[in-house]
């Protein structure tokens, strides 16, 4: 994409200490944005958590798309100065019916009431733009793409304004039109792009790991919905990328790789790690730096 800025990272404080023979973590330097995109489950916040830690990334420059959408309805919910903010801040008014076709896009409206029966049962005769944000958001459903816009870059305006060095976004973008406003938001705000991590795992694997944190809207029935979506909109959206970057800014990660202890159970952390390795190798760190990298948590 002409114009656009790409970054690569630069790592200090990957030396051997002669003593101990291993390495303190790497540091990257510079200012950036690496994109963590995938199915649900596949483990972008476990793996945000570990870049996190081996790549020295402030707590606050991990921005968790769907963490900033349940934030802002839960926060609706709980504070009404907050709750009366939403309409102009990001476009979600808690004061608009959603079927209303006069103050509301049409798109939206028309989605809405594909699901009139389970709104009004839950919200009431007149569900609010809010309401239709939080049912998407618990549903496993598509909102607006106007709307994700808006949140992240409030997001981003709260967490990360002045910061330097590497942003994680995680779980964004999640549609084609989403991936176009994220390169259009690199451009904007000179944050550079850095890496496209996309984290695969099997259909049946993402049921396995949904099902085994037993959240409340982890059903089979919303499982299948969310991989639907994954192959119908994730998956374009990170080749649109692809094409618009070229292919060494795209790294197709396996989310896959379990460890076992010795009695033959599942070592998580260490399964975590390998997928980790995985993505920091991606991202220029060398294999010898990583097999002597401490604090792995």
């Amino acid at each position: 994409m002409t114009g656009m800025p790409l970054a690569t990272l630069t790592f200090v404080g990957a030396r051997p200490s002669s003593a101990l023979g291993l390495t303190v973590n790497v540091r990257a330097e510079g200012t950036g944005i690496i994109v963590l995109a995938g199915p649900s489950s596949c483990g972008k916040g476990a793996i945000a958590e570990a870049l996190q830690s081996s790549l020295s990334v402030p707590e606050e420059n991990h921005i968790s798309m769907g963490d900033a959408l349940r934030d802002v309805i839960g926060r609706a919910n709980t504070d009404p100065t907050f709750r009366a903010t939403v309409g102009e801040r990001f476009g979600i008014h808690a004061d608009r019916s959603v079927f209303n076709g006069e103050l509301t896009d049409a798109s939206i409206v028309r989605k809405a009431l594909q699901y009139r029966d389970e709104l009004v049962a839950r919200f009431g005769d007149q569900p609010s733009q809010l309401h239709w944000l939080e049912y998407c958001v618990t549903s496993g459903l598509l909102v607006p793409d106007a709307w994700s816009e808006a949140i992240l870059e409030g997001t981003i305006g709260e967490k990360a304004a002045g910061a330097n060095g590497i942003i994680l976004l995680d779980g964004y973008p999640r549609t084609e039109v989403a991936a176009r406003h994220v390169l259009s938001l690199s451009e904007r705000l000179d944050i550079p792009l850095i890496k496209v991590v996309h984290l695969s795992v099997s259909k049946r694997e993402m049921h396995r790991r949904a099902l085994g944190r037993k959240r409340q809207d982890d059903t089979p029935e919303m499982l299948e919905r969310r991989y639907t979506f994954y192959v119908e909109h994730v998956q374009p959206a990170v080749e649109l990328l692809k094409a618009e970057l070229g292919s060494q800014y795209v790294a197709l990660i396996d989310a896959h790789q379990p460890a076992y202890d010795e009695e033959g159970g599942l070592d998580l952390k260490a399964s975590v790690r390998n997928v980790a390795k995985q993505v920091l190798m991606s991202l220029g760190v060398s294999r010898h730096v990583l097999d002597h990298m401490g604090a792995w948590g």
